[in-house]
């Protein structure tokens, strides 16, 4: 059997299909200023003066950042991202980037929000999940408190009480729509909290096949142990475990709080030490198919081909519904078009809300391209490999 996908992530070509001539421009101008950090730096601080004074900037944040990296501001707003990516046979995740302010009433709404999405992806193929934080919907200091194994007051228990009810109702909102739905990962300090009641809703939602998925960050030294003991407890308890892996997204928080507080760093000291543990990962849920539905959500291009090929091993067809690819909207668009057009199931994490309460995602996904090592460097070459090949057919021409 031949194992070997036929598929090529250098295929500019099928990664920029949908860009036209100005677009592919303007990513090219986008990355080529997140690739510096002084500009990521002053860009940023200039946006957030510009929002808190008011001034009129939306329009070009529209224009540039927030429409390349965010679908829109609502959900109707996004509706054009969504259609651009089925064109393509690429999902949407409909991801509500909007951080709360930390009160019982934005905890309500996030809640209520993140339903409409379960609503607006029920019966829609385009839209393959939604995601939630836990974070959204009740306060992280009481899930740190709980996870410490402290006592809490009463106001404490009931804020806890009704946390634990918006998640469960999102999950069972998921399941009652046949929608499948994602639990972000978030710091280790109260992570567990989170497993816990995500574990509890897989019990209870996913015995017939995977609507609720955990996710694993395998910079974590701990994450392929946490990952084969989830699948023990699934096995055990007759339900379907939902896994989605990445690497991680918390790692200079980690490493600060642990030299703080004076315990042992949590996440691998090394990238190699993270890919193969990633990458293991992936072995694992793959030799693990009849009981794990897996979300590969990943960058690297090794750890998608690895997928590819560790599929057709198994004699998995590309498009099995228990195995998705998953990048973010903006970027890695040579993996996602190039996946979904050999037949694999590809979706994009989609976010948005409105221009000024999605500025904390903005800033993260610039500092990230500006602090990964060659990231942008990469986008760019891509999109210049595209622009100069097109060129040369109207040179041709």
């Amino acid at each position: 059997m031949n194992t070997k996908p036929n598929i090529s992530f250098e295929n500019v070509e099928v990664a920029f299909a949908s860009r036209s001539d100005a677009e592919l421009k303007k990513m090219y101008l986008i990355f080529t200023a997140m690739n510096q950090k002084w500009a990521v730096i002053l860009g940023v601080a200039m946006a957030r003066l510009a929002i808190k004074l008011k001034l009129p900037v939306k329009g070009l944040m529209k224009k540039t950042v927030f429409g390349h990296f965010c679908g829109g501001e609502s959900i109707k707003d996004s509706a054009r991202s969504i259609k651009e990516l089925a064109d393509f046979g690429i999902g949407t995740i409909l991801d509500y980037s909007v951080e709360g302010e930390g009160t019982e009433r934005s905890y309500d709404f996030t809640r209520d929000e993140i339903r409409r999405t379960i609503l607006r992806s029920a019966g829609a193929k385009e839209i393959p999940f939604t995601v939630f934080k836990a974070t959204g919907l009740g306060d992280y200091k009481v899930m740190t408190k709980v996870q410490a194994g402290k006592e809490l007051n009463s106001k404490e228990r009931d804020a806890f009480v009704r946390l634990k009810s918006r998640f469960d109702s999102l999950c069972k909102a998921a399941y009652e729509n046949n929608v499948r739905i994602l639990v972000d990962g978030e710091e280790s300090w109260f992570q567990d909290v989170i497993d816990d009641m995500t574990y509890d809703a897989m019990a209870k939602y996913n015995k017939d096949k995977a609507i609720v998925y955990n996710t694993y960050q395998m910079y974590r030294r701990d994450m392929l142990k946490n990952l084969k003991a989830a699948h023990h407890d699934a096995v055990a308890k007759g339900y379907y475990l939902g896994v989605k892996i990445v690497r991680g997204a918390y790692m200079e928080k980690e490493a600060d709080r642990a030299e703080d507080m004076g315990y042992p760093n949590p996440i691998h000291p090394t990238k190699k030490d993270t890919d193969d543990c990633f990458n293991k990962g992936l072995q694992f849920c793959v030799n693990n198919k009849q009981r794990v539905y897996l979300v590969n959500g990943s960058h690297n291009d090794m750890s998608n081909i690895i997928l590819t090929e560790l599929m057709g091993l198994h004699g998995v067809k590309p498009d099995d519904e228990r195995f998705y690819f998953a990048q973010l909207y903006g970027m890695g668009d040579h993996l996602s078009y190039n996946l979904a057009k050999a037949g694999y199931n590809v979706a994009k994490y989609v976010p948005y809300g409105p221009v000024e309460a999605v500025m904390p995602y903005l800033s993260r996904r610039a500092k990230e391209n500006s602090s990964m090592s060659g990231h942008s460097s990469f986008e760019i070459e891509l999109i210049k490999k595209e622009m100069a090949r097109r060129a040369a057919i109207k040179k041709e021409n």
